[in-house]
C-alpha cells in the first residue's frame, strides 16, 4: 500500500469531504463533487457509492477518500448513500432507484450478497456499469471486486496477531458481523484454517453474529466473558464488533488478562491500544479504498479498465496489481501504541 502522509491527506480529504455536503446526512440524500465539467470535457461519469451502512466512522472514512478523488479527477459527480441501519433490502432499494436515475457505475459493499445479487444484476442488464467494493458480491453481478487484501492475509494477520497477544494457547471466541456477510466469512475460514496448521493449542469455542449493532456486540462480548472463565481472546472482526469488545473487556476489569484484537479503524480503538486492552488494530488504510474505488469506477466507465487487465493507475497509489478480477489495494496496516498518533480516520 502507498505509504503516503496520512495526516496531511486527513486534513485536505476531511476539508473536501466537508465542502462536498459529503457527510452523514438523511438515508436519501446525496453527496457529489463539484458540478464543473472536467478538462477533458469529456461527459461526466456519475458514481453511486453504496456502503453497507452509512454513519459509521469505516465507511465515513471510505467515503472521505472516494470524495477525494471524486476532486482529483475533475469529471466524476459523486453519489454517497446507504442504509443507516444496514439493511439489505433498503441497499437493494437504492441500486435500484440509481438505476432509474441512469447513473454511470454502482459500487456495492453488500451486506447480503444474496439480497443484492438481483439488484446488481438488474442494474447490469440495464446498461450500468456495477463493482463491488470492501466486501465482494456474486461474481455475475459484477464486473471488478475492489479489495482491500486478501482474505488469506487478513484471517492470518488476526490469527497470527491473537497468537502472540495470548502465548499461542487458550480458549478464543469471535465476534463477527451478520452470518451472511461474505467477506467475514471468508476471513474466518482463513482464520480457521490458520488455527489448524500453525497453532493447535488456541481452541475457538464460539461465533456469535450481532449484525451491524454495536450494543448487540456489547452483550455478546460481555456473555462470554461471564460464561468463558478461561476465555484469553476475542477476536472483532467488523468496525462494530472489536471496540464493543475491548470495552466489554475493559468494564469487566480484564485488560491484559483477555485480549482483544481485530478490524476497525485507528481513531476508534485509539483508548484501547493506550489503556492496554488492545495490543494491536489490523485494518487497511480506508481512505485509500474509497478513493481506489472511485478511480476504478471511472476507468470502468471511460473504456480503461478492461476484463483481462493486470495493473491499474490508480492516482496517487501509484499502480495497483488485478489478480483476476479483483483490483488489489495492497498490504494491511497493524496500528499499536507505538504508530497509532500517525494515523487519523
Amino acid at each position: 500500500m502507498a505509504r503516503v502522509s496520512v495526516l496531511g491527506l486527513a486534513s485536505v480529504a476531511a476539508f473536501l469531504f466537508v465542502l462536498a455536503g459529503c457527510g452523514d446526512g438523511s438515508p436519501g440524500g446525496a453527496a457529489s463533487s463539484a458540478k464543473a465539467t472536467g478538462d477533458s470535457g469529456k461527459k461526466r461519469i456519475t458514481v453511486a457509492l453504496l456502503p453497507k451502512r452509512k454513519g459509521v466512522p469505516y465507511f465515513t472514512s471510505c467515503a472521505e477518500g472516494a470524495q477525494e478523488a471524486a476532486k482529483e479527477l475533475g469529471d466524476v459527480e459523486l453519489i454517497y448513500d446507504g442504509p443507516t441501519d444496514g439493511s439489505a433490502t433498503a441497499s437493494a432499494d437504492m441500486i435500484d432507484r440509481w438505476v432509474q436515475k441512469k447513473v454511470d457505475v454502482i459500487a456495492v459493499s453488500p451486506n447480503n450478497p444474496d439480497v443484492l445479487t438481483a439488484a446488481m444484476k438488474k442494474a447490469r442488464d440495464k446498461g450500468l456499469h456495477v463493482i463491488s467494493w470492501d466486501a465482494d458480491a456474486t461474481p455475475e453481478s459484477r464486473e471488478f471486486f475492489v479489495n482491500q487484501a486478501t482474505a488469506q492475509n487478513i484471517g492470518y494477520a488476526l490469527v497470527d496477531t491473537m497468537a502472540k497477544d495470548i502465548g499461542g494457547e487458550g480458549e478464543v471466541a469471535i465476534i463477527s458481523a451478520t452470518a451472511a456477510a461474505a467477506n467475514q466469512n471468508e476471513w474466518m475460514k482463513h482464520m480457521k484454517e490458520r488455527l489448524a496448521e500453525k497453532y493447535p493449542k488456541i481452541q475457538l469455542i464460539d461465533t456469535k453474529y450481532p449484525g451491524e449493532d454495536q450494543n448487540e456486540a456489547l452483550k455478546m462480548a460481555q456473555g462470554f466473558i461471564s460464561d468463558r472463565p478461561n476465555l484469553k481472546g476475542i477476536f472483532g472482526i467488523s468496525s462494530m464488533a472489536f471496540p464493543a469488545a475491548a470495552k466489554a473487556v475493559r468494564d469487566a476489569g480484564k485488560s491484559g488478562k483477555i485480549m482483544v484484537t481485530g478490524l476497525s479503524t485507528p481513531n476508534d480503538m485509539k483508548e484501547f491500544v493506550k489503556d492496554g486492552t488492545v495490543k494491536s488494530v489490523i485494518l487497511w488504510n480506508t481512505r485509500d479504498l474509497g478513493y481506489l474505488t472511485v478511480y476504478a469506477a471511472r476507468a470502468l466507465a471511460r473504456g480503461e479498465l478492461k476484463p483481462g487487465a493486470t495493473v491499474f493507475k490508480a492516482g496517487r497509489l501509484g499502480e495497483k496489481q488485478i489478480a483476476g478480477d479483483n483490483i488489489l489495494l495492497g498490504d494491511i496496516l497493524v496500528f499499536t501504541k507505538e504508530n497509532i498518533d500517525k494515523y487519523d480516520f
